[in-house]
């Protein structure tokens, strides 16, 4: 279990939640509960399944919570997409934190895969 705080990604994360959170006010009062909703526990989802992962037991574990937080960045990067083609919103630096985000979620998740397979070929190797 670490302390998810320390991990850049989790910082970044949080800090874009935040930012949605104020490109969300302006959007129409008819949205409140449609696309400004979607928008902000999109971006919640990401920094909080990280948190997630880090709380729970293990390697594999945080893992898959990696990928659920990679699904929510997906799914955000869709929303601000739509969001900015019904003009609603217009900030190109929103999009480059989404795209930084996932590219540091699949580095990690591709760094705890590496170090999984390699347990589990020197765990075989010690069980023979």
């Amino acid at each position: 279990m670490q302390d998810y705080r320390n991990l850049q990604v989790w910082t970044k994360s949080h800090s874009l939640a935040l930012l949605i959170y104020a490109a969300t006010r302006v959007l129409p009062a008819d949205e409140r509960f449609g696309l400004a909703s979607q928008l902000r526990r999109a971006a919640s989802s990401i920094p909080a399944n990280i948190a997630e992962g880090c709380g729970r037991g293990g390697r594999r574990e945080l893992r898959h919570f990696l990928r659920m937080a990679s699904g929510s960045a997906s799914e955000l990067e869709y929303h601000l997409l739509l969001a900015t083609e019904l003009g609603y919103l217009n900030d190109p630096k929103l999009n480059q934190k989404v795209a930084e985000i996932k590219r540091m979620l699949a580095a990690l998740i591709n760094r705890l895969t590496h170090e999984l397979k390699t347990k589990s070929k020197n765990q075989r190797r010690t069980d023979t």
